[in-house]
């Protein structure tokens, strides 16, 4: 079943506690509920640039010296194979594309990772597609499909989203690693 197909039915659970020969198969699917664990991740573009935080947003730019010590980890809660809640600041402030007229933007909200839900309309905005290309990944907005995470070509700049992932004016691929 597909992540929009979840959005749509509102549903996405299995029917727990079936005595049936495939009642481990139907526990394991998604339900809505907190099973999944938040991990820590590295990212950095492929220019090398890290993300961290200015004034309230997210930038991404070269750390150097003491200043290595602002490089913001994204907190992940992983909802499907693909799909995951992104954050920060230990899953307090969460990553969400947002669509207002004409604009789509990155924003920052102030929610905590793990109180969100995969079945949850009002939550798809938290969602982002993970793409694994070799050793990059790139990540897609489930709320408004063709949008990527992006960084900038120039240092120190916000973290935002393009629907132009290969014009080369936006850098889309990152490496994410998880943090030890």
């Amino acid at each position: 079943m597909a992540l929009a197909d979840l959005y749509e039915e509102g549903g996405g659970g299995g029917g727990e506690g079936e005595d049936s020969a495939d009642s481990k198969e139907t526990v394991c699917r998604p339900s809505g509920r907190k099973s999944s664990k938040m991990q820590a991740f590295r990212i950095w573009d492929v220019n090398q640039k890290t993300f961290y935080l200015r004034n309230n947003q997210l930038v991404a730019g070269y750390l150097q010296g003491p200043n290595v010590n602002l490089e913001e980890k994204i907190d992940v809660v992983p909802i499907e194979p693909h799909a995951l809640f992104l954050g920060i600041h230990g899953g307090k402030m969460c990553l969400s594309c947002v669509k207002s007229g004409d604009e789509t933007r990155l924003q920052l909200e102030a929610v905590n990772i793990t109180d969100l839900s995969e079945n949850r309309k009002q939550d798809k905005r938290f969602t982002f597609i993970r793409s694994d290309s070799g050793p990059t990944t790139s990540f897609e907005s489930a709320a408004c499909p063709g949008w990527f995470l992006c960084t900038a070509m120039e240092a120190d700049q916000p973290v935002s989203l393009t629907n132009m992932p290969d014009e080369g004016v936006m850098v889309t691929k990152f490496y994410f690693q998880e943090d030890e």
